[in-house]
């Protein structure tokens, strides 16, 4: 952010630095991707966030927002469709955090600015500029650290299977665990994903130094996992302490090779050596068919077609709370009316009603806070290129807070908005804070009846699939058990995992919905202590009588 900005505040033209920081927004898309999938994402994600700006400029200098009337409320209108449209698009893509929110932002700032039509292109560079300095940053970690991102989630993977392991020590049990299991296996599945592998299957080879320590380590961790009742440690406490010093080696910058630890290397080779003769190797067709059915069960057991369907009602809750903020905010006449808009997209963005909600709370919270925050810093009437430095501060403080506590990222988002159109347009502090404040409890409050109003089932639906799933996974593994090892185990093993997963995040989905999933609780904590157990169960190797 600071890089483009602040030659244009030092060269004096710092209302056109806004737009440049509005194009390093980019850098919120895929932080934790693997760099060649990062790099796909964010010149994506680069290209959204210039449209954004772009459109939003071309439409301000054809609509006139600033004069009110129709072109004020054509801008609202399309304030609402971005919405739908960045909500749909980040959903699809299974891109977490304020992607759609930030996309709704640069547009709608642009939208409502003073643009004519001389401006729209210059505007459009900057953000572009903007746009290809993030994508340059957040790319160049791969010269000095090229597997961080695969270091990384191995090593969450590894810390919450020493988290289940402590739990065993404890309890003397862990298949019937609850969250903390699931937590455990999602984790283990998401390694293999960001590693663009998947758990050993009879089409492998038996997997060794060759492959590297995060697959190597990603291996120990599934091979853990599948057997933590069936084969529990004689020293859990111990072994979660080593896996806790493997992390600390994996998350060091101090080391290319975080190596394995002599005790987890020993583990490695015990768990190799236990897989019996090396398999076959398979035909090329075969290893490959193999490989793409296990990639599909990781995606994490939901067709295509579920997939699209639940996308579709969260998207048009945004078209709807936004819009309806945004024309209430126009009506009544506030300055500065697209935060109610952008105040309703923050609360909407939440999966369900339940942590819609929470937003709702967080956020007025965060608000009063952040406001405080933004009228100290307006009251000392700072100089634009201080003012930029306060705002690329607020930006690291939020990056920084808002994965932790949501409450507190928006502490530091509401000064930043409130600063960022302070840079864009120079308004006095009192006017912009009661703006900012009266959009923010409109906005929320639309949203919040929007997210009553706009009930559907597809949250239920997806619960009674994923339940339907994890039973059929789970009949699949028993069929299995029943014939004795075979070379079907691994592929049995691994539908399983990602079928129980899916099922503890629809029913959590599906439970912050006024639309009743209408599964009897017992029957759904059954079903994943039965996927558990057998999961402990199939550990049986291919070629071992």
């Amino acid at each position: 952010m600071a890089l483009p900005a602040m030659p244009m505040a030092l060269a004096g033209r710092a209302d056109l630095a806004v737009y440049a920081m509005l194009g390093s927004f980019t850098t919120t898309f895929g932080r934790n991707l693997p760099y060649a999938r990062r790099a796909r994402v964010l010149a994506l994600a680069a290209v959204a966030m210039t449209a954004c700006v772009g459109g939003g400029s071309a439409l301000a200098a054809w609509a006139e927002p600033a004069g009110g009337g129709a072109g004020a409320a054509v801008v609202v209108a399309a304030t609402a469709v971005v919405a739908g449209l960045a909500k749909l698009a980040c959903d699809a893509a299974r891109l977490s955090g304020l992607g759609a929110v930030l996309l709704l932002f640069s547009f709608a700032v642009a939208a409502n600015s003073s643009s004519t039509t001389a401006d729209v292109l210059p505007h459009t560079a900057l953000a572009a500029s903007g746009a290809a300095v993030a994508w340059v940053l957040a790319v160049s970690g791969r010269l000095v650290h090229p597997d961080r991102p695969q270091r990384l989630a191995v090593a969450a993977a590894l810390r919450e299977l020493a988290d289940l392991l402590d739990l065993q020590a404890t309890t003397g049990t862990a298949y019937d665990s609850g969250l903390p299991r699931h937590r455990a296996t999602a984790a283990v599945l998401q390694a293999y994903r960001t590693l663009g592998r998947v758990p050993p299957t009879a089409a492998d080879a038996v997997r060794g130094d060759r492959d590297g320590t995060c697959l190597r380590l990603a291996d120990l961790a599934w091979s853990l996992l599948i057997g933590i009742a069936r084969r529990p440690s004689d020293d859990p406490t111990g072994l979660a302490r080593s896996l806790r010093a493997q992390v600390r080696l994996l998350v060091s910058r101090r080391r290319r090779d975080p190596g394995l630890l002599p005790e987890l290397a020993l583990l490695s080779a015990l768990a190799r050596d236990d897989t019996g003769p090396d398999p076959a190797p398979p035909a090329p067709t075969t290893r490959r068919a193999a490989e793409l059915r296990a990639a599909e069960l990781l995606t994490g057991g939901r067709s295509a077609e579920t997939h699209a369907s639940v996308l579709l009602v969260p998207a048009l809750r945004m078209v709807l709370g936004t819009g309806l903020a945004g024309g209430a905010a126009l009506l009544l006449g506030l300055g500065h009316g697209y935060w109610a808009a952008v105040s309703a997209a923050a609360v909407l963005h939440s999966v369900n009603v339940r942590t819609a909600t929470q937003r709702a709370v967080q956020r007025t919270l965060g608000t009063v806070v952040g406001l405080a925050l933004a009228l100290g810093v307006l009251a000392a009437h700072p100089e634009p290129v201080v003012l930029v430095l306060v705002i690329v501060l607020l930006e690291f403080l939020l990056e920084y807070v808002v994965a932790r506590n949501y409450g507190l990222g928006v502490v530091f988002l509401t000064p930043l908005a409130l600063l960022l159109t302070d840079l864009a347009a120079d308004s006095p502090a009192e006017a912009l804070v009661q703006d900012r404040a009266l959009s923010c409890v409109l906005g929320m409050g639309i949203a919040l009846v929007c997210a009553l109003l706009v009930v559907h089932d597809r949250a239920a639906v997806r619960a009674q699939r994923a339940l339907a799933a994890c039973t059929d996974a789970a009949d699949r593994a028993e069929h299995a058990l029943a014939e004795g090892p075979q070379a079907s185990f691994p592929l049995v093993q691994t539908r399983l995992a990602a079928a129980v997963v899916e099922l503890r995040e629809a029913d959590d989905a599906a439970a912050g919905e006024l639309w009743p999933a209408e599964m009897d609780p017992t029957e759904l904590a059954a079903a994943e202590q039965r996927a558990y157990r057998l999961l402990d169960r199939i550990v049986r190797p291919p070629g071992r009588s």
